[in-house]
């Protein structure tokens, strides 16, 4: 069966590097589905899951971007991840405390530009609390 190369890195270290049978993620117009030998394509993703199905042993590894680049080659698939958490590492706790806090600083921004940082880390933490549940039903 035919594989494509996925790397999933941010600006601290490399999350994950391997091959896969299909890798699907949010991107900009929304879910996108790569197979091997995909068209080329780079566009900007979303917050949210990004799930690879390995081919070694057909295994979900499953990782949490915050928005970034991907690139798609016929034979690899770059995720650039402004941020990237393993499925593992995420804590609800701390992103439901993290949700309530931008909540608090958009009810409180006292400029458009206050509220803008809040209201995009309430959008980063509403979707790492989506992607945990997307985990939990695993």
């Amino acid at each position: 069966m035919a594989t494509i190369h996925v790397d999933v890195v941010s600006a601290e270290e490399s999350i994950f590097s391997g091959e896969a049978k299909f890798v699907a993620l949010p991107g900009e117009g929304g879910e996108l589905g790569i197979l091997p030998r995909h068209t080329p394509l780079i566009t900007r993703i979303k917050p949210g899951a990004v799930r690879i199905e390995r081919a070694d042993n057909g295994e979900e590894e499953f990782v949490f971007v915050a928005g970034g680049i991907l690139e798609v080659q016929p034979g690899t698939v770059t995720v650039l991840a402004d941020t990237a958490i393993r499925g593992h590492d995420l804590d609800e706790a701390k992103a439901t405390e993290a949700k309530k806090l931008a909540e608090e600083a958009m009810k409180n921004a006292k400029s458009d530009i206050d509220f803008a940082a809040a209201q995009s880390e309430f959008a980063t933490m509403a979707a790492q609390l989506a992607a945990i549940q997307k985990l939990r039903r695993k």
